[in-house]
């Protein structure tokens, strides 16, 4: 069988200056400015670029009902006029959110921008907002469109991971993604439950991902599972319990279906 390995692609000249540039600017200015206020103001000015075509400035004339939607938009993309699902939940540290949340917005309409689906700009653009968001991202980390998370500071994603379009990682417990692993599209991967009699009452538990593991398209993992070294949960498939290493575990829950052949021999 043929190895096909990821293909590095090269821009015109002009555009990946134009791209670095934004992205070390922005880079630069997360790390001068840790506050929720500053972080927003930043956010929304750049926003607005993206969306509008121009810089934020001028009063929104809120007499005119004929402006009323633009003046919705122009509010709106401002971190400090909307609020996020994890901001409701009651486990959340409303300081540590408080922080990342500007860069949240800014992640999540980033892929709903018109530039959001520039894969070259958009692996650097998140790897970058990672690094101010996450509690650790590694390198050569490449996160696709639509991916979300829950609280973002309990997230860790090692080296040389791979990260697909619309996963969603609800790091409230706390998600572990080990060393060049990879999570398929719209996998979902959870660190939280809810008591069956008792909707309220949460149990938050660390999640952990490889190395060199994958989860496949749709797959689901429960709140504290593990997939083990080299191992892979198929597609569709739901893990209840932990998944061990060199193992192929696929269904509804998920159960062993074979063994892999160990890529590197104890010695």
């Amino acid at each position: 069988m043929a190895h096909y390995k990821y293909r590095e692609l090269k821009l015109p000249p002009d555009a990946e200056a134009a791209y670095i540039r934004w992205i070390a600017h922005l880079d630069a200015e997360f790390s001068r400015h840790h506050k929720p206020e500053l972080r927003s103001e930043i956010v929304r000015d750049e926003l607005h670029q993206l969306f509008l075509g121009r810089p934020h400035g001028g009063k929104l004339n809120f007499t005119m009902v004929t402006e009323l939607p633009f003046n919705v938009l122009q509010l709106t993309l401002d971190p400090r006029n909307v609020t996020l699902e994890p901001e409701y939940y009651g486990d959340v540290d409303a300081k540590k959110y408080a922080a990342v949340k500007p860069l949240i917005w800014f992640w999540q309409m980033f892929d709903r921008s018109p530039v959001g689906l520039n894969h070259w700009l958009g692996f650097r653009f998140r790897a970058m907002l990672g690094r101010h968001i996450f509690k650790h991202i590694g390198s050569n980390v490449k996160i696709f469109h639509g991916v979300e998370f829950s609280f973002g500071y309990n997230l860790t994603i090692e080296d040389n991971c791979t990260i697909h379009k619309y996963v969603l990682l609800d790091d409230r417990g706390e998600i572990i993604v080990r060393q060049g692993s990879s999570i398929s599209d719209y996998a979902n991967v959870y660190s939280h439950t809810h008591d069956i009699h008792d909707s309220s009452d949460v149990t938050n538990r660390a999640t952990e991902i490889g190395p060199k593991a994958r989860v496949m398209y749709h797959a689901t993992m429960l709140a504290g599972t593990k997939i083990g070294e080299d191992a892979m949960l198929g597609a569709m498939g739901l893990a209840t319990k932990d998944v061990p290493p060199h193992t192929v575990s696929a269904g509804i829950p998920a159960r062993p279906i074979r063994q892999k052949r160990k890529l590197v021999q104890d010695s």
